[in-house]
């Protein structure tokens, strides 16, 4: 005996729909990362005398120090600095982009995109 209407066509059709879906989910997640990956992110310390610039492919692009931390002689004090500086902006480029693929993925926890 035959059934009518959505037999088995349509276990077949959702199917192919629910992978088309998941391949167009992992083309905007691709091009995001992308994007995300050349953005520019810009961290800060001691009030402003070092700040660094990264890339959101965890690339440091720049670093500025003012010339008061310099002639201050207190190397271990800038070395701080530093590392504070760039933590900062690695935070930020990583928020971003937690918060970027977020929106994308609806918050479903995809490990390894981010």
């Amino acid at each position: 005996m035959k059934r009518g209407g959505a037999g088995g066509g349509g276990m077949q059709g959702g199917m192919a729909n629910l992978m088309r879906q998941a391949n167009q989910l992992q083309m905007k997640i691709k091009k995001l990362q992308e994007e995300l990956a050349e953005r520019e992110y810009e961290g800060s310390s001691g009030g402003g005398a070092v700040s660094v610039k990264v890339k959101g492919e965890n690339t440091v692009l720049s670093m500025k120090i003012t010339e008061d931390v310099v002639k201050s002689g207190d190397v271990e004090m800038l070395q701080d600095l530093i590392v504070t500086a760039t933590n900062d902006a690695l935070k930020k480029a990583r928020d971003t982009h937690a918060a970027e693929m977020e929106k994308v993925t609806g918050g479903f926890n995809m490990p390894g995109l981010f």
